[in-house]
């Protein structure tokens, strides 16, 4: 047993010898081991020795104190709950509203956007720069895609010997 109780000092125990062991420290022998083995230990390490009488004072006192099995609990407030959700409430509202009053959602806007939409790639042709320029420098170009056009979709333009400057 003292093999035990050093190795458990230690932290060299297994998992199943520690119940054992722990088990076995309820016995006034493995007890009076333990306080040894510690106040070997406080010594070599130069510590001072506890006054006479040290553990049965500290556990009267210890004995005295009342036992907590569990604090109160403590009732939530709904207060920050409330604000949390006004606050969400207020967010979405702003947003919404912004969202709201800058579309235009006048009937030219609308045609606009449907004929937009109906343009497709190969009817769109360059204006005074050389398609070359434009597919060398493609990735620099701030374009914004068209609804229903695929990005990964290049544009292509056939350039007749009458275009040709």
């Amino acid at each position: 047993m003292p093999d035990s109780i050093s190795r458990l000092m230690d932290g060299e125990l297994d998992d199943s010898e520690f119940e054992i062991v722990c088990g076995r420290l309820r016995r006034p022998e493995a007890v009076a081991t333990w306080v040894c083995y510690h106040v070997i230990g406080d010594s070599l390490r130069g510590g001072p020795a506890p006054s006479p009488g040290f553990a049965d004072r500290f556990a009267s006192r210890l004995a005295s104190e009342p036992t907590v099995i569990a604090p109160a609990a403590q009732r939530s407030r709904p207060v920050p709950v409330a604000w949390a959700i006004a606050a969400s409430v207020a967010a979405v509202s702003v947003v919404g509203w912004i969202a709201l009053t800058t579309l235009d959602t006048s009937p030219t806007a609308i045609a606009k956007a449907r004929e937009a939409a109906a343009v497709r790639a190969a009817e769109i042709r360059p204006q005074g720069v050389p398609a070359d320029y434009l597919l060398a420098h493609r990735e620099y170009s701030p374009t914004a895609p068209i609804e229903g056009i695929s990005p990964g979709f290049r544009t292509a333009a056939a350039i007749t010997p009458a275009d040709r400057p």
